[in-house]
């Protein structure tokens, strides 16, 4: 079986054929960098993450944007209220995010384009959707008129006026008509602004993605990937903008959504305030049982979060390491089940490669001689690499899951609350004082530094 996505714009399962069928193109929509993300934001990079490995052993090749985005309004509001630059604030959850994205097995994408990065192509762009007489200026302001667009609404399906009931919309005297969207807005000297023929000012989030797609994949790529909550108005803006200045070429062939994860009951989600961010969750939980967590439920599925969930990961990791652990002796070469390939094929099928892991890691405890036991090894081995787990010693995960030394560790956590104390961020610099304390690391402050010692 080839590969077969379900395609959001399609409503539909489509064999999946690249443009180039060497190298395909994938933009993921990224973080905004403004705090901690919360395990919610990570299903996508989990899930689009194991997709990248399956085009890559399928194509040879791939080129993969995950974006930044480090300007926007909320990081605004952080940089004034610290009385910092935003690189401040961009500068140390980026690096955060990194972190805590490698802790789950993410892997680096080809590409991490950052918005402020791309301020002349953003310009360029909106120049000519002016051009083309899909955007207007007005009062410093430059707008998209998406009654310019008639397919405007073809990825969500849903009527533009039903839409914009549904959506937080500025009502602004400048523009023509309620649902047109922000390209281009003033700054005043307190906020971080960019020279445009429309003044100084900065970009809106929309056109950022549109920019920085067209910059690294080209103006059609095969798949942009993102979080359900983004299919209106994030992604419906940033097609109809994208194929508007682009001649009409589309914007991208396959649109894939993750669905969302649910905490008690209701949508994990920062202004409501139920969530838990990844920062905490790999320093209390073994990152492989979050990651493996993530991907019990298909991708466009919702899932419920759980502290249960979490021990029922880490009780099924014990189950999988304790079979390698019994395996140790025995030499095996990872190999990845046509099994396993054939469940992503169908969708990242990603229940089914974990039910068929299981399976083999049963099969491998009654197997009867070594040749058996090296044949079932090889294959655990290698149904795990192709979703990022069972790549650790055996030691490693019953040693609570480290994979770095403790020392570097500690140290890691002190450099964090000297940036934490720097941002004036006192909650989190006293919780990695009690944390280490806990621990029976005890800090001293000098006027040379952090010094610690084991209590």
């Amino acid at each position: 079986m080839s590969l077969h996505l379900y395609n959001s714009l399609t409503r539909r399962l489509e064999p999946f054929v690249p443009l180039d069928a060497s190298c395909p193109t994938m933009y993921l929509c990224g973080p905004t960098v403004y705090n901690y993300v919360h395990i919610g934001n990570a299903r996508g990079p989990v899930v689009f993450g194991v997709l990248a490995d399956v085009l890559r052993r399928r194509h040879g090749g791939l080129r993969y944007a995950r974006n930044i985005t480090d300007v926007d309004d909320k990081i605004n509001a952080a940089a004034r209220e610290l009385g910092t630059p935003i690189s401040t604030i961009t500068d140390r959850f980026t690096a955060a995010y990194r972190d805590d994205m490698a802790a789950l097995g993410v892997a680096t994408p080809d590409l991490e384009p950052a918005a402020t990065a791309h301020i002349a192509q953003i310009v360029s762009m909106i120049e000519r959707l002016i051009e083309t007489g899909h955007a207007y200026a007005a009062e410093a302001h430059v707008l998209f008129a998406v009654s310019s667009f008639p397919d405007y609404g073809k990825l969500s399906r849903r009527d533009p006026d039903d839409m914009l009931a549904g959506a937080r919309v500025e009502v602004a005297p400048y523009k023509r008509d309620p649902g047109d969207f922000v390209l281009w807005k003033p700054s005043t000297d307190d906020l971080p602004g960019w020279d445009s023929p429309w003044g100084r000012g900065r970009p809106g989030w929309h056109i950022e993605c549109s920019a920085m797609a067209a910059a690294h994949l080209g103006e059609t790529i095969d798949i942009h990937a993102g979080g359900i909550d983004l299919q209106f108005p994030h992604h419906e803006n940033e097609i109809a903008q994208s194929e508007c200045a682009h001649g009409g070429r589309i914007f991208a062939r396959h649109w894939l959504h993750n669905g969302m994860l649910n905490f008690g009951g209701a949508k994990m989600s920062k202004s409501v305030g139920n969530i838990e961010k990844v920062h905490d969750l790999v320093q209390a939980h073994p990152p492989e049982a979050l990651r493996y967590a993530l991907l019990s439920a298909h991708y466009r599925q919702p899932l419920e979060w759980s502290d249960s969930l979490i021990e029922q990961s880490v009780r099924t990791l014990d189950r999988l390491y304790g079979t390698l652990r019994e395996l140790r002796q025995v030499e095996a070469v990872p190999l990845i089940p046509a099994s396993i390939e054939s469940a992503l094929d169908d969708d990242l099928n990603t229940p089914q490669v974990l039910a068929e892991i299981s399976r083999i890691a049963g099969d491998a405890r009654k197997a009867e001689n070594d040749a058996e036991r090296r044949r079932l090894k090889a294959q655990l081995v290698g149904a795990g690499m192709a979703v990022g787990l069972l790549q650790q010693d055996p030691a490693a995960w019953f040693g609570r899951g480290a994979t770095v030394d403790d020392d570097a560790r500690i140290q890691a956590l002190i450099e964090e609350r000297a940036m934490a104390k720097t941002m004036r961020d006192f909650t989190r610099s006293d919780a990695i004082r009690d944390q280490l304390a806990s621990e029976g690391v005890l800090l001293e402050d000098t006027p040379s530094g952090v010094r610690w010692k084991r209590a």
